[in-house]
C-alpha cells in the first residue's frame, strides 16, 4: 500500500477491538478480499450506508469532499470497473469500502467491491521492520 506502506515492511496486527466496535474512516485493515485467499491491506474510506463516489480525481462521501491528509495533495483517484468517474456506490448494512494509499496502482473495492466485515482479520497496529521505521501506524 504504498507510499505508507512499502514492501518489505512488518506489521503487527490488532484483532481485538473489531469484536466490540466497527472499523472506522481512516483506519488501515487486514483482511481477505472477494477475489484472492491472499490477505490485504488497505484503508477504510466507506462506512455501511453511506454513498462513495469518485469526481475529478477526489472521493466524495454522501456527496461532501473526502479529507485524506494521508495522501499527497497532489495524488488524483481514478475510478475503476465498479466505482467509474462520477458515478456514486451506496454500501450496504455490513458493507466497508476500502483502497490502498497509491490509488495509482491499488487493487481494490473500485475494482472488486466493498468488504464485510466479517472479512476484516484486525487493524495494522505497529511496524516492526525495518527497524528504521519501528512505530505505531498512521491512520
Amino acid at each position: 500500500m504504498m507510499p505508507n506502506f512499502p514492501d518489505g515492511e512488518y506489521l503487527l496486527t490488532e484483532r481485538v477491538s473489531y469484536y466490540t466496535g466497527s472499523p472506522q474512516r481512516g483506519d488501515v485493515v487486514v483482511f481477505k478480499p472477494p477475489v484472492s485467499e491472499d490477505e490485504y491491506i488497505k484503508r477504510v474510506i466507506g462506512l455501511p450506508g453511506e454513498t462513495i463516489a469518485i469526481r475529478d480525481g477526489k472521493v466524495m462521501i454522501n456527496n461532501q469532499l473526502l479529507n485524506e491528509k494521508y495522501l499527497r495533495s497532489d495524488l488524483l483517484t481514478n475510478g475503476s470497473t465498479l466505482l467509474a468517474n462520477g458515478q456514486g456506490y451506496v454500501l450496504k448494512e455490513d458493507e466497508f469500502f476500502v483502497m490502498g494509499d497509491n490509488r495509482p496502482h491499488s487493487y481494490d473495492s473500485r475494482s472488486w467491491g466493498p468488504i464485510k466485515k466479517g472479512d476484516i482479520t484486525g487493524r495494522a497496529w505497529i511496524i516492526y521492520w525495518p527497524i528504521n521505521k519501528i512505530g505505531l501506524v498512521r491512520q
